[in-house]
């Protein structure tokens, strides 16, 4: 007797991984460019924080709203490709058989058998069939505004709270490097993280994470300094 094989994909967390990633990402990046910048520019440490925390607040706000609707706009246009789909096989359904059965040849089966497994599959959820294989939609894939919102506001907190506490924890003399150089590590476990989530090897996406918040921390830090002096 065989035994059940259970599979388990990434591909359902595809979603939620990349508002994760990004989210943390921005909050890590974000946060700490901030707070060198307004340091860069000799403030005190309490208006270091205070920048730092009103950065990681608006920034939590921006990520949610940004990814509710970006992510809504793609529901919108799914439900309206759907909807069109959904008039075409109620009008022709048998053009909407054979343009099935098309994607399927082009797959590799034989006219034969993409015709059959055409009409078998819209006979059991026309719908569906057409979702999946001519529209690219399906369960794991579809977009969830909220939860997007939700997981980048969440994971953008997470990933800000880390410079601050860098912030709370190093010796004023020391804030600048304390920052740079903890929330360049912070990253690298975000990155090796967010691989080991997507079943990807670390280096690359940890190097990937690195070299842009290393660029953004340095250029803000460059600008602040600046400003301080013109200042």
């Amino acid at each position: 007797m065989s035994r059940l094989h259970r599979e388990s994909h990434r591909a359902s967390r595809i979603g939620w991984l990349r508002a994760a990633v990004l989210g943390a990402n921005d909050g890590i990046i974000s946060t700490a460019s901030l707070i060198l910048g307004v340091a860069a520019a000799a403030t005190g440490k309490g208006d270091v924080l205070v920048a730092g925390l009103a950065g990681w607040v608006a920034g939590a706000m921006s990520m949610a709203a940004g990814e509710y609707v970006s992510v809504s706009s793609q529901a919108d246009t799914e439900r309206a490709d759907l909807a069109r789909e959904e008039r075409e096989l109620a009008e022709d359904p048998a053009s909407e058989a054979h343009e099935l059965a098309q994607i399927y040849e082009a797959r590799g089966l034989t006219p034969e058998l993409a015709h059959a497994v055409a009409a078998q599959l819209m006979a059991h959820d026309a719908l569906r069939a057409h979702a999946q294989d001519e529209l690219g939609i399906s369960e794991r894939t579809a977009a969830r505004p909220l939860q997007a919102a939700l997981t980048s506001a969440v994971t953008f907190s997470a990933g800000a709270a880390a410079p601050l506490l860098l912030v709370l924890a190093a010796p004023g003399a020391h804030l600048v490097p304390a920052v740079a150089i903890g929330s360049i590590l912070f990253l690298v476990l975000l990155g090796v993280i967010g691989a080991g989530a997507g079943g990807a090897h670390p280096l690359r996406p940890a190097a990937r994470v690195v070299l842009w918040g290393a660029l953004a921390m340095a250029i803000t830090s460059g600008i602040g300094a600046l400003v301080g002096k013109a200042l």
